[in-house]
């Protein structure tokens, strides 16, 4: 049996550094640089690396910054990994290889026929809708002197929520694009909430609505996300990153005396297919989403055939959440008859929407 070469003279060197780190603790020393200034201890060839993060703040060698950028970038990261957005819901991401990206597939509906003789070729109807990408980006300078005095630590957090920014970003423009439907043109011309939607052959459409405006009320949604196409399209370019100025020669050292820190990315939103999505303004109740429901389930093709549109989805702000969750998870209506909307859609109340 081989024996341990830890004798009693490596126990008491351990005992000893814990010793040393308790109390440094109670002293009021940072817990993180105690941590590491032990490990300088216990690890001499590796003190050199270790000794600017210990006491007296961070000594500021390109070394340290680039442990420091490691740091933020791991907050920046863990945040944005643990972030829960809702655009996915509604939405499909589509990977862009331009500045702009053209659909000109969108309502384009075909369907299968019985081989019958020869194919016959579908003249689909060509639009020309095109989503164009945008840069967006969040920055914050943390000034030299902070780093440099032990008060890095102070923002660690921020980029932690910068992280968590990044990843909710896609919600703030989704949702947002849901509420400009009603007055923003989709592929065929039309807003994408409204009343005279043309379909059918060209030169024979008729006027298809999928927009309530009787009522008044803030407006709720009824979604199909059944299907590989969704309601709303999330274009991505390039998807966000963490970026950092620490470079000792870099202008804005030089010049402010401050780090920069920040994320950017690349993409932009839009409208899919109209006909997954029905916007009312109508009073919540069964009888409006009733009337909704129907509406969607009739929508048709150019060639009049039925789309199968089977609602699955229904969007509202915090106002109609109450209305929502009666309307489809109750199990009675407030007169004692059964809920036949039961169990019909799924309720998402998003903080975007009123």
């Amino acid at each position: 049996m081989t024996k341990s070469k830890f004798g009693m003279g490596g126990l008491m060197a351990v005992l000893a550094v814990a010793a040393i780190g308790a109390c440094l603790v109670m002293a009021g020393h940072n817990p993180v640089h105690v941590g590491v200034a032990m490990a300088a201890i216990a690890m001499p060839d590796s003190a050199p690396a270790w000794a600017g993060l210990a006491f007296g703040g961070l000594t500021i060698t390109p070394a340290n910054l680039a442990m420091l950028k490691q740091g933020f970038n791991a907050a920046f990261k863990g945040a944005f990994g643990t972030a829960k957005p809702m655009w996915d819901k509604i939405a499909m991401k589509v990977q862009s290889s331009t500045g702009e990206e053209l659909y000109a597939w969108l309502g384009a509906n075909t369907k299968l026929r019985e081989w019958v003789g020869e194919r016959v070729m579908q003249n689909l109807k060509v639009h020309g809708y095109t989503i164009k990408n945008k840069t967006f980006e969040s920055t914050v300078a943390v000034p030299r002197e902070s780093i440099e005095d032990d008060q890095h630590g102070v923002y660690t957090p921020l980029m932690a929520q910068m992280g968590q920014d990044a990843a909710q970003h896609p919600d703030e423009l989704i949702f947002g694009l849901v509420v400009l439907g009603m007055t923003t043109t989709c592929y065929d011309g039309q807003y994408f909430f409204d009343t005279d939607h043309p379909v059918g052959p060209q030169g024979a459409e008729v006027s298809v609505s999928n927009y309530t405006s009787a009522g008044g009320n803030n407006p709720w949604f009824l979604l199909d996300t059944s299907k590989v196409l969704k309601p709303f399209i999330l274009q991505e370019r390039r998807a966000y990153s963490f970026v950092a100025k620490t470079d000792l020669a870099s202008e804005n050292v030089f010049n402010k005396n401050e780090f920069v820190f920040g994320v950017d990315g690349r993409l932009n939103v839009g409208f899919g297919l109209w006909q997954q999505a029905y916007c009312s303004k109508a009073v919540l109740d069964a009888t409006g989403y009733g009337a909704a429901r129907q509406a969607m389930m009739g929508f048709k093709n150019d060639a009049g055939k039925p789309l199968g549109i089977t609602p699955n989805l229904l969007l509202v702000g915090p106002s109609n959440e109450k209305a929502a969750l009666d309307v489809v998870t109750a199990e009675r209506l407030a007169n004692g008859a059964s809920n036949v909307y039961r169990d019909t859609a799924v309720v998402v109340t998003c903080p975007w929407l009123t």
